[in-house]
């Protein structure tokens, strides 16, 4: 794998003797120092010298799952606000004083947490820390109910771009729905109800704030051309005096369970109907996580997967097809995902026929991995394709899932930042045994949703 010698020119690499072809044993090591502040904030810092740039990134430790039933929207609506000026910060500064020091930031929001990231020339370190103690500490002062009505109105609009005008937007937040009990805090959608929002008031969103944006909710990575020394001390300058509150109470979650086969029929205004199937699954790095992200790259991932062969290259009955384990903290789910079309040469059928055939293509692929184990090239062409991702990932020092983002995840989910070689290990030690059985346990063809979106009646 030539990647990985690119990959590692800047970390530590111990390979273990002269291995056997086909064989892994190289153990990855990133270096870190990890400490926390007397306010509560974890901070974890990385040297990577391999170019002059550093990445400053925040996970606040809170997402559309800690919302309640009728306020949901709020840790999105927090992102945007997180960019509108601070105490110290005029509004639209935050953006101008890092474009002119040649930095960039963004965030996103999950339904486990909250991410900020700048990434800026090393030099430019301390302006990025300052500008990120800032909204840490004094976003509120001015947070103005005018300000909140902006952003709600902001948010609003790309609902409508990204729910309600979307093509099979609606798929998407409906199948939450279905999977999830409705107090259950995956139910709902990370961007949140129009009715929520509209309903939102300043009052609501400063306690919002003030319970899950404190420091000792939150965890600071710092990855880059940094001396650790010094970066210490410019983190105790600008976050030591953020105020300290204390951290929220552990979500709980009520069990979600799918007792049967849920079905439900959208129309939508699209040209192909699509098929959705989804199961309840294993947590975030929970037994049987990972298997079943390798079965998802068994099934669809690339154009020599079972679905893709089948679907979209013999029968050409599929525009599109994909599989995925959507892997959170509470629990997950297992996706598949595709787009009927008609074949060439057929006689027209209905949407739904469409649908129906192919999803007795779906399931008879399932079924073939219940009674018989995947091909060993088969696994092998998955795992490949697992560490590929993997590594490129962690070519990359900033931006969204690069090398700091994956430290703060590692940190969040495992207690341990370092966490990249266990993390690839547990792909590694998989065999097509684990995954014929993650397929019986975890995919059976009478407990799952059954989704579809077919063309509008006009």
């Amino acid at each position: 794998m030539p990647r990985l010698v690119i990959a590692f020119a800047a970390f530590v690499l111990l390979v273990a003797g002269s291995p056997a072809a086909g064989q892994q044993t190289g153990q990855i090591a990133i270096p870190y120092t990890l400490f926390t502040l007397p306010n509560g904030l974890t901070v974890i810092l990385h040297e990577d010298h391999r170019i002059p740039m550093v990445s400053v990134n925040v996970w606040y430790h809170v997402g559309s799952g800690r919302e309640k039933p009728g306020r949901t929207g709020f840790a999105h609506l927090f992102e945007h606000l997180m960019f509108e000026g601070s105490g110290h910060v005029a509004e639209g500064d935050f953006d101008n004083f890092l474009e002119a020091a040649g930095g960039n930031n963004n965030g996103s929001t999950n339904v486990d947490r909250t991410n900020y990231w700048i990434d800026v020339p090393s030099n430019a370190l301390e302006l990025a820390l300052f500008l990120e103690s800032d909204r840490m500490g004094y976003l509120l002062d001015v947070v103005t109910p005018a300000l909140v009505d902006g952003q709600r109105d902001v948010v609003k609009n790309e609902r409508r771009q990204g729910v309600e005008n979307a093509p099979y937007g609606q798929a998407r937040i409906r199948l939450g729905e279905l999977l999830y009990p409705k107090d259950h805090p995956y139910h709902w959608p990370t961007i949140g109800y129009m009715e929520d929002l509209t309903a939102a008031s300043h009052e609501d969103v400063t306690e919002f704030f003030r319970t899950y944006y404190a420091p000792a909710n939150a965890s600071l990575v710092i990855a880059g051309d940094i001396d650790t020394v010094r970066t210490r001390a410019i983190v105790e300058r600008w976050f030591s005096d953020v105020p300290k509150r204390p951290a929220p109470e552990p979500v709980a979650a009520p069990p979600a369970v799918l007792a049967g086969v849920t079905r439900e029929t959208l129309e939508d205004r699209v040209q192909l109907p699509r098929l959705y199937l989804a199961w309840l699954t294993p947590a975030s790095f929970a037994p049987a996580d990972a298997d079943l992200s390798l079965v998802s790259q068994v099934l669809a991932g690339g154009k020599n997967s079972r679905l893709y062969k089948r679907l979209v290259y013999d029968l050409q009955v599929a525009q599109s097809v994909v599989a995925f384990q959507s892997s959170e903290t509470l629990g997950s789910t297992f996706h598949i995902v595709v787009t009927a079309k008609p074949a060439p040469g057929a006689a027209p059928k209905t949407p739904q026929a469409m649908l129906d055939e192919v999803k007795v293509i779906v399931d008879e692929e399932i079924e073939k991995l219940r009674r018989e184990p995947a091909a060993a090239r088969e696994l092998e062409r998955a795992l490949n394709q697992v560490e590929a991702a993997f590594f490129d990932s962690m070519e990359r020092v900033g931006g969204f899932g690069g090398k700091a983002d994956l430290l703060n995840a590692y940190y969040t989910q495992t207690g341990n930042p370092d966490f990249f070689n266990e993390d690839l290990a547990r792909y590694r030690a998989r065999s097509v045994t684990d995954l014929q059985q993650a397929v019986r346990r975890w995919l059976p063809p009478d407990r799952r949703v059954e989704l579809v979106v077919v063309p509008l009646r006009e």
